[in-house]
């Protein structure tokens, strides 16, 4: 390969690879919802240049985990109740829809890494954290088993801005308990190539996450007020 085209490549996905790992972090909430963010700070943190911060935050306002306004930089996105019901109800459609396709079309290969990225996630139930991450990483390889290029780079491009409500909607133990048993039947329907009972599971899965994450969003809401 040309080494000024490797070089363009690198350039090109550089602010990507930032944009990721500054979403990552505040989908993990390690910034707060309204939190401003510094260019020379970031900068510093991952070691790029401040035209390379400035880019991968425009990526992370296109969706939507960050706010640019002039002259007073980007700040994290405030959580939003509203946008939170209406990410989740189209979630529910497309993961839905995936998981039908996946009950009709997998092979026993991937029954198998199914299984296996579900007892991963068992395992994980008690670390939030992990457990949002292998939740998501599960979603995403279902869809791939959906045979659906689009569908699997839609759910895949959703999956930042959807993020925080996800951990939102899984943030107590018990919710994650609840959470392992859908994705138990879910597997087992998709298993018995039952596509209607997979697609009615998955939709039931998001929409269980969005009352969850609608319950602690109220909750932090009226602990943040003043008394």
């Amino acid at each position: 390969m040309d080494p000024r085209l490797s070089s363009l490549q690198l350039t090109h996905t550089l602010p990507l690879q930032v944009a990721d790992r500054i979403g990552l972090s505040i989908v993990e909430e390690s910034f707060e919802p309204g939190e401003r963010l510094k260019e020379t700070e970031l900068a510093e943190t991952f070691g790029v240049s401040r035209a390379t911060i400035r880019e991968a935050l425009r990526i992370l306002e296109s969706r939507r985990l960050v706010t640019i306004q002039p002259q007073r930089g980007a700040q994290v996105t405030r959580l939003s109740a509203k946008e939170l019901d209406d990410f989740f109800e189209i979630r529910a459609v497309l993961l839905g829809h995936g998981s039908r396709r996946a009950a009709m079309n997998r092979s026993d290969d991937e029954v198998a890494v199914l299984q296996a990225r579900l007892q991963e996630l068992e395992a994980q139930r008690d670390d939030l954290d992990n457990y949002v991450r292998l939740s998501g990483e599960l979603v995403s390889y279902l869809m791939q088993v959906s045979r659906s290029i689009a569908l699997t780079a839609y759910i895949d491009d959703f999956s930042q801005r959807i993020g925080r409500y996800v951990r939102l909607g899984l943030t107590t133990p018990r919710r994650r308990q609840q959470s392992i048993a859908t994705w138990r039947k879910l597997i087992k329907a998709i298993v018995a190539q039952d596509g209607d009972l997979a697609e009615a599971i998955h939709r039931n899965l998001a929409l269980e996450n969005r009352q969850a994450a609608l319950t602690e969003f109220a909750r932090r809401t009226t602990s943040d007020k003043p008394s």
